[in-house]
């Protein structure tokens, strides 16, 4: 069987035993800060196994793509090295969510490998948790294994658990024996005993049947549930009789597609090592940007970036030095999109963004190298000698540059590096990364908050038609375990049975507003939405005590809320807006959606030119103008994508789903709160323009009062400025560039003034020259604050010596500046300039360095300024009695 004919029989085989095909999830799990990626296939079912979310099936079934290329699950240094590793591969699972266990798991394994794959049930073996005697009987009774082919394991191989607490089991895995041909020729080469390519597992079975407690106490579950996972890659190698995965036809096409482009055979060996890599890679990277990750630094952008350019870098020990790994994107569509027809539909796309990537890749060298150039010469326009910690952390964090090689370049200019600065921004990173950490706590609180309400039962929102509700506290908390009570003063969080108040979604912030009961009040701070369709109020109690069971009127901030849909209405024209001026590759990334800004970010190549800037806004004002009305309605999912809506990258649907039309305008899925017509924005204006990564933009915005304060603002600066420069204010422009003018002149007549005067300066100098060891020395003091000046200066003193060396100091702002030029000659006589600054330099407590004949370097203590230039006479006499010793 092909790969695509495997995945077909085993959602139908399933499908025909009452489970329902569900599609594979996105990559990017849904709402899980603990996962990267998506790496197993009981991801997207994660809820339902904690009892936080319901289905209306049983049963289900999927082929889920994987990827395991980051945190805890990390498969990419060993990808290429052995026969089944990946980065991205294909699971596939059955699933029962209290239904069927071990009996009905097993029948339906064996049925489907042996009686629909046809695999010879001689070469089949099974492992099974050392206590499972459930699963060692059922082995036997349902396939008719011998016991000497039904393996005890302990808890590191057999036992499953989806985190240290919660939800786990036994589990049985199925072993395909390749037969002794693969042995390891080990002595013993027994399942149990060796690890080796004869013993082949194929698939995963997982009994879910206990709640593990923090003191790792096990209680059984009252519904017990089955996980399971094959790798679609690894059983289709069975099927087809190869020798690894990477012989199959779901991977060696793209192994095939490597020779040709680097005229290069494969092997399965060592040598093969580069190919194999860069297959698995291609593939993931398609997939990946394909669920709207785009190459970064941070995050799952950082993974694929990694994986990318680790790719591009064997395509190097290939002979692939231009970028190529774009042009694999055909081939994988080819092979995949059979099941996944986005790769066909995005293949521009893709190939355009995995090219930038490499040409990126490939320039990183001379990029960070472009960049230092910049940073040292910013450095010298501020007359420092410096790079900061910062600046030295972003040649780190964005191009690659270790610490010491910017030290090394930096020196070579007169340039110190801020060490202690570097470690700071380094632990501020860090200190980011700790923050986001808390986030995946926060995340991992609502589960909790979710678990401790188990038995409270769904709220009904009705917000979409009303503002206030009337209805029954179901439960509260506080500290995070149910309370009886929340008195005058306390802050909690509280469930009703309904609410008008929308829960923090799809960007949008949670409602505020109030809550009133019979003798008390509370503010509503935030309203969140829990797993299960549970909605927490943030309540701060005013006045009373509040129960469970106690009748409450709710009552939202109807301003608020008003201010909080026209920013979501105009994000969706806004989305509009960009794919018409941009292209439709401009998807939204994400957003922010407050009653006082929009936030929106999109994929996107490059920065918005200012033509294209208000293009985008004069096409959302020009649909606010239009009155276009906003309609809602609730239809399935697969009737809203026949339609055309956007399905916003990220976002978890259900089988029903709400569309959000905008005239004939937008089209979108949308769980948020709209105005009734566009013209209730009033007024749109774009506020800001960003990048926040590679191929990311952000857009910011504001509509209605805020949109007119911002207008107010502008106009109150525009004011102020014509007022400053005495004129009318639609005369400001024209004056500002009469004063430019002006300015360009005076900094002509400036600049010949210094010149005139370095000169008069010079020829006063040349009367102090001394006379070392044969060698002319002219060491002063100078009074000149730009390093430029100062550079500029020893150059004119260097061409009127004729021969010699020159050494300059000045000082400024608490710092010390000094520059060094030698003529050739003095250099031949063992004048280094680069080694007398440094030794100088620290006279006045700094730094620096250079080439033989110029060299600059810096200080931080300008009362030694005179010392460090008596000082160089000496180092000067040193360098030269050197030389001649030495040609001596």
């Amino acid at each position: 069987m092909t790969g695509n004919e495997v995945r077909k029989n085993f959602l139908s085989f399933f499908a025909s035993k009452g489970h329902t095909v569900v599609p594979s999830s996105p990559l990017v799990p849904h709402n899980d800060p603990t996962l990267l990626f998506t790496n197993a296939g009981m991801v997207q079912f994660k809820d339902v196994f904690l009892g936080l979310d319901r289905r209306p099936y049983k049963r289900a079934t999927t082929a889920q793509k994987c990827v395991r290329a980051g945190g805890k699950h990390n498969d990419l240094d060993t990808v290429g090295r052995t026969a089944r590793h990946h980065t991205f591969f294909e699971m596939l699972g059955n699933f029962s969510f209290g239904d069927y266990f071990k009996k009905e798991a097993i029948e339906f394994a064996w049925e489907f490998l042996t009686r629909v794959l046809e695999l010879p049930q001689e070469r089949l073996w099974a492992t099974v948790y050392q206590d499972d005697e459930e699963a060692f009987k059922l082995w036997q009774e349902i396939a008719g294994l011998p016991p000497e082919r039904i393996i005890r394991m302990g808890e590191k191989d057999n036992f499953w658990s989806m985190g240290d607490t919660g939800p786990c089991g036994p589990c049985s895995e199925i072993i395909y024996d390749r037969g002794p041909e693969h042995s390891c020729g080990a002595e013993v080469c027994a399942l149990g005993v060796c690890d080796c390519d004869r013993w082949l597992e194929i698939w995963n079975l997982v009994f879910m049947q206990y709640d593990r407690d923090a003191a790792g106490n096990l209680t059984p579950l009252p519904r017990p549930s089955i996980d399971t996972g094959m790798g679609l890659e690894r059983i289709a190698s069975v099927l087809q009789g190869v020798e690894s995965n990477f012989d199959t036809d779901l991977i060696r096409p793209l192994i095939t597609a490597v020779e040709k482009l680097s005229g290069r055979r494969y092997s399965r060996g060592e040598e093969g090592f580069p190919f194999r890599v860069i297959a698995d890679h291609a593939r993931s990277c398609a997939f990946i940007i394909a669920d709207g990750v785009l190459p970064g630094n941070e995050g799952r952008s950082y993974v694929l970036r990694r994986i990318l350019r680790r790719a591009s870098r064997f395509g190097m020990v290939l002979g692939l030095e231009e970028p190529f790994l774009y042009r694999l994107v055909p081939v994988v569509a080819e092979i995949m999109s059979e099941a996944y027809p986005e790769l066909a539909a995005r293949e521009g796309d893709l190939m355009r963004i995995i090219r930038q990537e490499e040409e990126r890749f490939h320039a990183t060298l001379h990029e960070g190298l472009r960049v230092l150039g910049g940073i040292l010469a910013g450095a010298e326009k501020e007359g420092r000698r410096e790079v900061t910690g910062q600046e030295a952390f972003v040649l780190y964090d964005t191009y690659g540059f270790p610490l010491d090689l910017t030290e090394e370049i930096a020196g070579e200019r007169g340039f110190s590096v801020d060490r202690e600065g570097f470690a700071r921004a380094m632990e501020a990173q860090r200190e980011r990364a700790r923050a986001a950490r808390e986030e995946d706590k926060g995340y991992e609180l609502e589960i909790t908050l979710g678990s401790i309400l188990g038995d409270v039962k769904p709220t009904v929102f009705t917000g979409y038609t009303s503002w206030e509700e009337e209805g029954v506290t179901l439960a509260l908390l506080g500290e995070g375990e149910r309370v009886q009570a929340l008195e005058a003063g306390e802050k909690g969080w509280a469930v009703f049975d309904r609410t008008p108040c929308y829960p923090e979604g799809g960007g949008q912030v949670g409602d505020r507003g109030e809550v009133s009961w019979s003798g008390g009040r509370a503010a509503v701070l935030d309203t969140r939405r829990l797993p299960a369709g549970k909605i927490l109020h943030e309540l701060e109690i005013k006045s009373g005590t509040l129960r469970p069971g106690a009748r409450v009127r709710i009552a939202v901030d109807v301003e608020r809320r008003r201010a909080t849909a026209r920013n979501h209405t105009a994000t969706h024209l806004l989305h509009r807006a960009l794919k018409e001026v941009l292209g439709e590759h401009a998807n939204q990334a994400g957003s922010l959606v407050a009653p006082d800004r929009l936030r929106f970010d999109f994929t996107h190549f490059a920065p918005l030119t200012e033509e294209e800037l208000k293009a985008v806004e004069a096409r959302v004002n020009e649909k606010i103008l239009a009155n276009l009305a906003v309609d809602t309605l609730e239809t399935s999912l697969q009737e809203a994508k026949a339609m055309g809506a956007i399905a916003l990258f990220g976002e978890k649907y259900g089988e029903r789903v709400r569309v959000v039309k905008i005239g004939e305008y937008s089209l979108e899925l949308c769980g948020g709160t709209h105005v009734r017509n566009t013209a209730e924005l009033g007024i749109f204006r774009l506020t800001g323009e960003s990048g926040i990564g590679s191929g990311l933009r952000r857009l910011e915005a504001v509509t209605g009062s805020a949109a007119l304060e911002f207008l107010a603002a502008e106009r109150a600066e525009l004011e102020r400025a014509a007022a400053l420069l005495k004129v009318p204010v639609n005369n400001v422009s024209r004056r500002v560039e009469a004063l430019l003018t002006q300015v360009k002149g005076l900094e002509r007549e400036l600049a010949s003034l210094r010149s005139r005067l370095a000169s008069y300066e010079v020829d006063r100098l040349l009367a102090e020259v001394k006379e070392v060891n044969g060698v002319r020395v002219l060491p002063a003091r100078v009074q000149v604050t730009e390093a430029e000046a100062l550079r500029e200066m020893a150059d004119l003193v260097r061409a009127k010596m004729g021969s010699g060396v020159v050494i300059l100091g000045s000082a400024s702002n608490g710092r010390v500046n000094f520059v060094a030029m030698a003529s050739k000659d003095v250099v031949a006589r063992g004048v280094h300039a680069g080694n007398l600054l440094r030794e100088v330099a620290r006279v006045a407590a700094g730094g620096g360095g250079g080439r033989p004949d110029m060299a600059q370097a810096g200080g931080k203590d300008p009362s030694k300024l005179e010392e460090a230039l008596f000082y160089s006479l000496r180092v000067v006499a040193q360098q030269v009695a050197s030389a001649g010793s030495e040609r001596s």
